[in-house]
């Protein structure tokens, strides 16, 4: 999808389906700034809200070009990026002349932060009878947990993801990428929009509490329920499967790895007949996918010592021919050069006025008629200050009295 000019005074994305509604980014790393991200993807008008002095730390997280930080360019696009002090009064009652223009609100300080500054769900929902407050911390706004400081490895490490990740003989091995910080930006898009859509039937806005802990146990699936009825724990398997097999990754002639899954039993059949072992296709265990995970050792010798033999080239379009399911364990260099990617255009460019073109990864999703679009990277540091404050009726006075007073 072709991006957009940088912003002007009120950019938009004239079809995009979010297009109309006003959200208001508190939020800083980053289930909250992610859910933002996603909702302008699709045409919302994102208004970043950083500190004048300290601005959303995923600025400078991880690798820079130039001092410049690029996964803020992923992060902070569609958004206009504006300052405001929240502990000032200045700042407060600037906000709530934003509030009153807005449809969402997204932040994640700490329970009670916004409450201190006088900017709680009483005062917003006074300015704002049909906004939408999302509110996302680490273990939500209530409970012995909840003044606690949250982040995305937290969650991993509670809900149970990183106890079955990992070799069964080796410690519970947790991310190296935000991965509830992800889901759980996901989810508060998500539960955006149905507060949205609840009011469209009322009329009233209402508070959506996000915890981090909560959005990665329901991804994990079925383990309270197995607890519950059966006392079930599930172990480390490493790669494999408790519900399957073969369902591992195995190294090709040439130094590649690719993963293979046999979720369906024709499939698992297939795979057998490929590498030259039908015979175990007619054992009785081979019937189930419990039985083949009991016998996972015997698959992972008849898959892994055919695929050894073989090129990864060879052994994907062997696995193609085949119809069994097979792919490459790709790194990004893989991904930036991978047809099927390519197809869909998953990763785009984006011109960008501070360092030039950049590929990152396209909309989430593409809709028939009105589809999302990258308008822009993400901008410098309070970049839309003035225009934004000034589209709201401040005059250049009263925007220079703010900034005196340290507020912008």
């Amino acid at each position: 999808m072709t991006p957009n000019t940088v912003p002007g005074s009120t950019p938009s994305l004239a079809h995009g389906p979010l297009t109309g509604m006003r959200v208001l980014d508190l939020a800083t790393l980053f289930a909250g700034p992610l859910a933002a991200t996603m909702l302008g993807d699709f045409g919302a008008e994102v208004i970043k809200v950083e500190h004048p002095a300290k601005p959303d730390p995923s600025r400078g997280h991880g690798p820079s070009k130039d001092g410049i930080g690029l996964w803020w360019k992923l992060l902070g696009r569609n958004k206009r990026v504006m300052t405001l002090d929240l502990s000032k009064r200045g700042g407060q009652a600037t906000l709530l002349r934003l509030a009153r223009t807005a449809d969402v609100i997204v932040e994640n300080f700490r329970p009670g932060t916004l409450e201190k500054w006088d900017l709680g769900w009483e005062e917003l929902s006074t300015a704002n009878p049909r906004l939408v407050l999302a509110r996302v911390t680490g273990f939500g706004q209530f409970g012995p947990y909840a003044h606690r400081p949250g982040f995305g490895t937290l969650a991993e490490a509670m809900s149970g993801f990183a106890a079955i990740t990992g070799e069964p003989d080796a410690p519970p091995v947790l991310p190296p990428f935000g991965l509830a910080d992800s889901i759980a930006g996901l989810a508060t898009a998500y539960a955006v929009l149905a507060a949205l859509t609840a009011r469209d039937r009322t009329g009233e806005g209402q508070v959506i509490d996000m915890a981090l802990i909560e959005p990665i146990l329901t991804v994990l699936g079925p383990q309270p329920l197995w607890y519950d009825q059966l006392g079930h724990v599930q172990p480390r398997t490493g790669n494999r499967s408790a519900n399957n097999a073969p369902r591992n990754t195995y190294r090709t002639s040439d130094g590649s790895w690719v993963a293979v899954s046999t979720s369906a039993q024709s499939v698992a059949e297939r795979l057998m007949d490929l590498v030259g072992r039908p015979e175990l296709a007619g054992e009785p265990w081979f019937a189930t996918g419990a039985g083949r995970a009991g016998h996972a050792d015997v698959l992972d010798e008849a898959v892994g010592t055919w695929i050894a033999r073989h090129t990864r080239t060879e052994v994907l379009e062997a696995f193609d021919k085949a119809e069994a399911a097979v792919a490459p364990v790709s790194d990004v260099r893989d991904v930036m050069t991978d047809p099927q990617y390519a197809a869909l255009d998953s990763v785009t460019t984006v011109d960008d006025p501070e360092l030039g073109p950049l590929r990152m990864q396209n909309v989430l999703f593409r809709l028939s008629a009105t589809p999302g679009a990258i308008r822009w990277a993400g901008r410098p540091h309070g970049a839309d200050t003035d225009a934004v404050l000034g589209e709201l009726g401040l005059s250049g006075a009263e925007i220079h009295t703010l900034r005196s007073e340290g507020a912008l």
